[in-house]
């Protein structure tokens, strides 16, 4: 299991940074974020095909220290109705009450009014304007990150819902797709809508999720806006955190995806929540598991979608067993439940 204690200078340096008032901060002026909160918030990335309702509620009952999620984008539909059926994964009755903010992907404004009249009819207070996803099938339609070329059509898109919508809307973006201009052109526009917040992926979206992020990409973004920002990208273990939390000390939230499914205690750590033993960790890891793949497997049709399924959150969840990239390898090969149940437990062994 991975050590999630911070090293004694870190979690000194942390504990600092989040009790202490931030009136000498340079930049954004002090206006721009309120300075008050003394622990950062967290957010729960979107991963598509992996943070569903189901995901979610059972990681909440395991792990603590995330303060909302956002969840996967909702396939744009033409003059849609949204049922309940297509809205499954955001109905507040899967959702057990837990702070939720919906996404979506659209690009046409009536339809986007369409979801968002709905959303708001189911509650909702928030929603969150997808224009960073890196996923070419989304960006060859010039939708996600594959917008940011063409900030016409995003102030366009902005210019006509944000006349009718009656519900919060953030955005999640990227630097930009080809280069980091493309952002900070963007920016300075974005200062006649209204907006919640924009939440920033620190790459590029034709770098998917390679190479590294790109943090003076963001710290030139700061100057560029009165919005509310929050930083996404890399936030893997606490002294990477720290990092970050240190350099831009206005950032007040934060959104951590890869790095809190792989690391599930890492919010915890970054909100000082009391260490645990390696055992007692490895037990609610091994609990949380068991527990969700007996919820997925009433859930899922066959054993295929089924290992699928674990498989891709093994990709992620690896990190927290560092060194153990053959039991990773054994868990991908598996082609029954079995099979892969006692990879799994193999690597729980060990």
């Amino acid at each position: 299991m991975q050590n999630q204690a911070p090293p004694d200078n870190a979690y000194k340096r942390l504990n600092n940074h989040y009790t202490t008032t931030r009136k000498t901060a340079h930049h954004p002026p002090a206006a721009k974020q309120p300075m008050t909160d003394k622990q950062p918030y967290l957010y729960l990335a979107p991963i598509r095909g992996l943070t569903d309702a189901l995901f979610r509620e059972t990681f909440y009952e395991h792990f603590s220290g995330f303060d909302a999620a956002v969840a996967p984008f909702i396939n744009p539909q033409r003059q849609a109705l949204y049922s309940d059926k297509m809205l499954v994964d955001v109905l507040p009755e899967n959702n057990g009450g837990r702070p939720l903010v919906p996404q979506l992907l659209h690009t046409n404004p009536q339809d986007f009014l369409v979801l968002a009249g709905r959303l708001t009819k189911l509650g909702y207070t928030h929603i969150n304007w997808n224009i960073g996803c890196p996923a070419p099938m989304v960006t060859r339609k010039k939708r996600g990150s594959g917008l940011l070329p063409y900030p016409e059509i995003i102030l366009d898109i902005l210019s006509t819902i944000t006349k009718d919508l009656d519900i919060e809307l953030s955005i999640k973006t990227r630097l930009g797709f080809n280069d980091t201009s493309e952002l900070r052109t963007l920016l300075p526009e974005l200062h006649h809508f209204r907006l919640k917040e924009i939440i920033i992926h620190a790459r590029l979206g034709k770098q998917l999720y390679k190479g590294t992020t790109d943090t003076e990409g963001f710290a030139a973004c700061q100057p560029l806006t009165d919005h509310t920002l929050v930083y996404n990208g890399d936030i893997n273990d606490i002294e990477s955190f720290t990092m970050l939390a240190l350099r831009f000390p206005t950032i007040q939230r934060w959104m951590l995806g890869r790095g809190g499914i792989g690391n599930p205690f890492l919010a915890e750590t970054i909100k000082g929540l009391p260490l645990q033993s390696e055992e007692k960790r490895k037990e609610r890891l091994l609990a949380f598991h068991e527990h969700l793949y007996r919820r997925y497997q009433k859930r899922l049709a066959g054993p295929g979608h089924l290992l699928g399924r674990f498989k891709h959150l093994w990709l992620y969840l690896i990190a927290s067993f560092p060194g153990q990239e053959k039991g990773l390898k054994k868990i991908l090969k598996c082609r029954s439940t079995q099979n892969y149940l006692r990879a799994v437990d193999r690597l729980f062994e060990t």
